[in-house]
């Protein structure tokens, strides 16, 4: 998982009111894998997979996120507020596409329909972590009291989504390393109900 965040703080000096729920916006790009056996797919994973800078390795898929935050002000009794507060996420996910999945056994293809379902996954429950986070953002960012002028009201801002933006990171860098230590018992759990599943199927 690669996760760009950027929080500029657009400020927008008006008196309007409300908060909008944080959303997210998704976009999807594909990389090709072109082998026919597991070792072949394994090896062009690692080999064409997107580069995550985080880590310095390529990875089987990954998550590019952008934090876009717009605030507005009101201003009464000669102190400035939030009045509302919206944090979109824009999610870019980058995945793996087997391009010649005909070629490979029934074998190869159960083991690679399981995997590339487990990484849309893992990449999709990044972008909920994601858009929790920009949720808690808009709240924070309400729930900072008045300041002298909206100047000091922006710094504030600027600081609270530093500090919520830290939190974000190491959620993700956690549910990175729990999939990870789980990753072989999962798979193979997944295989064997896809498996089972198939056999009902034919049955």
């Amino acid at each position: 998982m690669k996760s760009v965040a950027a929080a500029a703080l657009a400020i927008i000096l008006t008196g309007t009111a409300g908060s909008q729920a944080a959303s997210v916006t998704r976009s999807y790009s594909y990389f090709s894998i072109t082998g026919t056996t597991l070792q072949d797919l394994q090896q062009e994973l690692v080999a064409r997979g997107p580069l995550v800078q985080s880590s310095g390795q390529r990875h089987a898929g990954a998550t590019q996120m952008q934090f876009v935050d717009q605030v507005r002000f009101s201003q009464a009794g000669g102190k400035c507020r939030i009045s509302s507060a919206s944090v979109v996420v824009k999610a870019r996910i980058i995945l793996p596409r087997w391009t010649r999945r005909g070629a490979g056994s029934d074998e190869t293809r159960l083991v690679w329909d399981t995997l590339s379902a487990d990484i849309k996954r893992h990449e999709e429950n990044h972008v909920s972590i994601a858009r929790r986070h920009a949720r808690d953002m808009e709240l924070a960012l309400l729930g900072l009291p008045p300041q002298r002028d909206c100047a000091a009201v922006t710094a504030k801002g600027r600081e609270l989504m530093a500090r919520e933006m830290k939190r974000h990171d190491a959620e993700q860098a956690r549910f990175d390393r729990i999939e990870s230590r789980n990753f072989s018992k999962r798979l193979e759990r997944l295989i064997r109900l896809r498996a089972e599943s198939g056999r009902a199927g034919s049955d």
